[in-house]
C-alpha cells in the first residue's frame, strides 16, 4: 500500500492521463450543461473546479470529479421550475454545505444503506431521460413549442413527420453516433488511445464547416444550435464570464429541497464512484468518504458561488484515468488546468461545435447506463432484485430522480419486510402413528412482524402431537412473539394434548427450558414405524397443517 506520493517521478504518467481525461471531460462537460439546461460554460466551470479544487482536497489518488450526468434529471427539472438560473446556484451552495455537514458527522457511509438494484435503477432511468432529452438537439429542434412537451419521443416523431427538423444536425447527429459506435469495435483497438468523444466533436466541426464553405442548406449557423461559451480576451472578460448568484434564492423553500436532494444523490453518486474506484486501484488504496464529502461539499459550494453545475466524482472520467496510467490524484488536478486553459485559449473552437455533435456523444452516455444488457443482468438476479430495479426505472422517468428511488426504497423495503415474515422459523416434521413431532427452529432475528406466522402455526398444529421450539440460533426475539409462545404452552397446548418442549431461551425471556426433551419425544417413537418426515420453511409447514387439517375435518383457528 503506498503512503506517500513521489511527484517528481509520478509526473509522466500523471501528465499524459491528465491530457486524456480533459480530452474526454472536455465535450462532457458541455454536454451535460447542454442536458442540465445550463449555460453551457457552467459545464466548464465545475469541470474546473473538479478538477483542481476536489483535486486537491480529495484524498482519492485515482477520482475525478465534475458535471456527473447522474445529476441531469435534477438540474433540469430544478432549473425548469425555479425559473432563473441565477437563483438555482443557491441550491448547489446548499447541496455543498448540506456535504460538508454529512462529512463532519461522519456519514461517508451513507451509500451502503441504499439497495444496489434501487441504484441501478436509477440510472438505468437517468440514461433513458438523457436520450430523450438530446432528440431534440440531434435533429436541430430545440427551442420548439409543442403541446407534448413531457413527452420528448412525441416532439421528436411529430417534428420528422412534419419536416420542422435541419437536415444538416440530423446528418452530424447520425455520423457522429456512428463514429462513437465504430470507435467501440475490436479493429479500432489500436486507436483506443484516442477519446472517441474528441474523434466526434473535431469530426461535427470539419463536417459542419465543410457545409459552410460549400454554402450548402445543410450547413448549421444558427447559434442555438452550435456551442456558444463567452470568448475571453483579456482579464475583465474572464471574471465577466462567471455568473454570480441570487441570493434570494435561499429565502426560498423550493432551493432548499433542491439542495438537499443534489447532496443526497451527489453523495451517493461520489461514494460509489468512489468504492468502485478503489477496488480497481491496483495499489489498493483507501479513499477516506469522510474527507472525499468535505472536498465535493467544498467544490460545490465554490460551484455555486461562481456559476457553476453540481459536481461529483464520476466513473467515466475516473476509469479513463486509471486506464490511461494515473499514478496520484495531480492527474486530476492536471485535467483542470487543461480546461481552464482551453476556456482561456481556444473557446472561438469551441463555439463551432455543433450541439448535434454533443448530443451524440450524451446519447451513447445515456444508452450504455441503459441497454438492454443492464435489463438482462437484472433479470437474471431474480425477480426480486429485477421488479424494485423496474419499478425505479418506471417511476424516475415518469415522476423524479427523488420520488423515483424513494417508490424503489419502498418497493426494496416491501420486499425486505415479506421475507422477514416469510423466514420466521424452519422446521422439521416427523409424523408417526402415534401424532406429530415438529420441531421449529426460530430465526435469528425474530420480529413483531413473524408474530402472524408463529401464531397460525401454533394454532394450527394437530391435537395429541409434539412441538419442539428450538430458540439456540436466536440472538432477539420480540416480546409479542414471547407473549404468543408462553400463551400456548400454558393454555392453548393443554387444551388440545399436545405436549411442548423448549429450549435455548435466554432467562430474561422468562421461557422455562424443557430438560430431557429427547425422553419427552420417546411416547411418539415406535421401533417398527416408519415414519414420515419434511422439513423447511414456515411456509411449508403451515401449508401442511392447513392442508391435513381441512382433510381430518379439524376446526381451524384464523
Amino acid at each position: 500500500m503506498i503512503s506517500k506520493v513521489n511527484i517528481v517521478n509520478n509526473l509522466k504518467s500523471d501528465f499524459s492521463s491528465g491530457l486524456v481525461v480533459f480530452l474526454i471531460a472536455l465535450p462532457l462537460c458541455l454536454g451535460i450543461a447542454l442536458a442540465s439546461g445550463a449555460p453551457l460554460f457552467a459545464g466548464l466551470i465545475s469541470g474546473i473546479v473538479g478538477g483542481i479544487v476536489i483535486g486537491s482536497l480529495s484524498k482519492s489518488a485515482l477520482s475525478v470529479s465534475g458535471p456527473a450526468a447522474g445529476l441531469t434529471a435534477i438540474v433540469l427539472s430544478a432549473i425548469t421550475e425555479i425559473g432563473v438560473f441565477e437563483i438555482f446556484l443557491c441550491a448547489v451552495i446548499v447541496a455543498g454545505l448540506i456535504q460538508i455537514i454529512l462529512g463532519l458527522l461522519k456519514a461517508g457511509s451513507i451509500s451502503y444503506y441504499f439497495p444496489s438494484n434501487v441504484i441501478e435503477g436509477m440510472l438505468a432511468a437517468i440514461g433513458i431521460i438523457i436520450i430523450l432529452n438530446q432528440l431534440e438537439h440531434i435533429i436541430g429542434i430545440a427551442g420548439i413549442e409543442s403541446e407534448e412537451e413531457e413527452f420528448k419521443i412525441i416532439t421528436f416523431i411529430n417534428a420528422l413527420k412534419n419536416q420542422l427538423h435541419h437536415n444538416g444536425a440530423l446528418i452530424i447527429g447520425g455520423v457522429s453516433i456512428l463514429i462513437l459506435l465504430l470507435w467501440q469495435q475490436p479493429f479500432m483497438k489500436k486507436l483506443s488511445f484516442i477519446p472517441g468523444a474528441l474523434v466526434v466533436v473535431a469530426g461535427g466541426i470539419l463536417l459542419n464547416e465543410f457545409f459552410i464553405q460549400q454554402q450548402s442548406s445543410l450547413a448549421v449557423t444558427d447559434k442555438n444550435m452550435l456551442v456558444n461559451i463567452p470568448v475571453i480576451t483579456n482579464a475583465t472578460d474572464f471574471f465577466n464570464s462567471f455568473t454570480l448568484p441570487n441570493f434570494s434564492g435561499f429565502l426560498r423553500a423550493d432551493v432548499w429541497m433542491v439542495g438537499i436532494t443534489i447532496a443526497v444523490v451527489a453523495s451517493i453518486e461520489t461514494l460509489l464512484c468512489i468504492e468502485a474506484i478503489d477496488k480497481l486501484d491496483p495499489h489498493k488504496r483507501n479513499t477516506p468518504t469522510n474527507r472525499e464529502l468535505l472536498a465535493q461539499g467544498t467544490g460545490n459550494m465554490l460551484s455555486g458561488f461562481i456559476g457553476g453545475l453540481p459536481i461529483t466524482s464520476v466513473i467515466v472520467r475516473s476509469s479513463a484515468n486509471l486506464g490511461a496510467g494515473a499514478k496520484s490524484k495531480q492527474s486530476a488536478i492536471i485535467h483542470g488546468i487543461f480546461l481552464l486553459l482551453s476556456c482561456i485559449t481556444i473557446p472561438f473552437i469551441l463555439n463551432k461545435i455543433p450541439l448535434a455533435t454533443l448530443a451524440a456523444v450524451l446519447i451513447m452516455t445515456g444508452y450504455k447506463l441503459c441497454k438492454p444488457a443492464v435489463f438482462k443482468h437484472m433479470w437474471q438476479q431474480g425477480k426480486w432484485q429485477f421488479i424494485p430495479f423496474t419499478i425505479t426505472v418506471i417511476a424516475v422517468v415518469a415522476t423524479d430522480l427523488l420520488k423515483g428511488v424513494a417508490i424503489g426504497m419502498m418497493v426494496s423495503i416491501a420486499y425486505l419486510l415479506r421475507q422477514n415474515i416469510k423466514n420466521a422459523y424452519y422446521f422439521h416434521r416427523t409424523s408417526y402413528k402415534n401424532g406429530d413431532v415438529v420441531k421449529i427452529e426460530l430465526s435469528e432475528e425474530v420480529s413483531f412482524l413473524n408474530k402472524a406466522s408463529i401464531l397460525l402455526t401454533l394454532d394450527h398444529l394437530p391435537e395429541n402431537s409434539m412441538v419442539i421450539i428450538d430458540a439456540q440460533k436466536s440472538k432477539f426475539i420480540d416480546h409479542d412473539v414471547l407473549q404468543v409462545i408462553r400463551e400456548f404452552k400454558d393454555i392453548k397446548a393443554k387444551d388440545k394434548n399436545i405436549k411442548v418442549a423448549v429450549n435455548g431461551f435466554k432467562d430474561v425471556y422468562n421461557i422455562e427450558n424443557t430438560e430431557y426433551v429427547s425422553m419427552i419425544s420417546a411416547d411418539f417413537i415406535d421401533i417398527s414405524d416408519n415414519p414420515q418426515r419434511t422439513s423447511g420453511t414456515q411456509r411449508t409447514l403451515l401449508h401442511d397443517l392447513i392442508v391435513s387439517n381441512k382433510k381430518n375435518k379439524t376446526t381451524i383457528i384464523d
